[in-house]
């Protein structure tokens, strides 16, 4: 039920935005539930850090829901209520192999993450596109966190890139 909150942008554009971060915090759910399967699956020699890292990454996407879930009430809207409806908003797919190897899991981790990064971008134009700058300016916060995110993934994945800046 939409709480009964006035929203000097109108009730049609807190609609449409809370449309939009709703879909987010499927594809957020999602891709907490495959940093989990991660951790869960992590060996090797790294494994302790990779472990800290993955439940970082874990305690961020979480931090990332609740902000999301509250931006859609603070707007007068509601929020997700089940699974079934995570299930049906989410962009992300689901794992392809119950098996799949460490580097799969990394790479579609990553891919992931660098997929939200577009969700993301796409939520904040609309945002703008409406003057919704409090939105606008959560969002800017959650991609620069999955930017983050994205940037230890491919680390892990490729470290024989290393860090630093490339020259040519």
């Amino acid at each position: 039920m939409p709480l009964s909150v006035r929203w000097d942008l109108g009730k049609d554009v807190a609609r449409e935005v809370a449309a939009a971060l709703n879909a987010l915090l499927a594809d957020t759910f999602a891709l907490l539930v495959k940093t989990k399967g991660v951790r869960w699956h992590a060996v090797g020699p790294h494994f302790p850090g990779h472990r800290q890292l993955f439940r970082e990454m874990e305690e961020q996407t979480e931090n990332t829901i609740e902000g999301i879930a509250e931006r859609v009430r603070r707007i007068g809207e509601t929020t997700l209520h089940s699974i079934g409806q995570i299930s049906q908003l989410r962009r992300l797919l689901d794992h392809r192999e119950a098996s799949a190897s460490a580097p799969a899991m990394l790479d579609e981790l990553l891919n992931d993450n660098l997929q939200l990064a577009a969700f993301l971008r796409q939520a904040h134009g609309l945002c703008e596109g409406y003057g919704d700058v409090a939105t606008a300016g959560y969002l800017e916060k959650w991609i620069d966190e999955t930017e983050g995110r994205i940037r230890y993934l491919f680390a892990i994945r490729h470290p024989e890139e290393g860090f630093g800046p490339t020259t040519s």
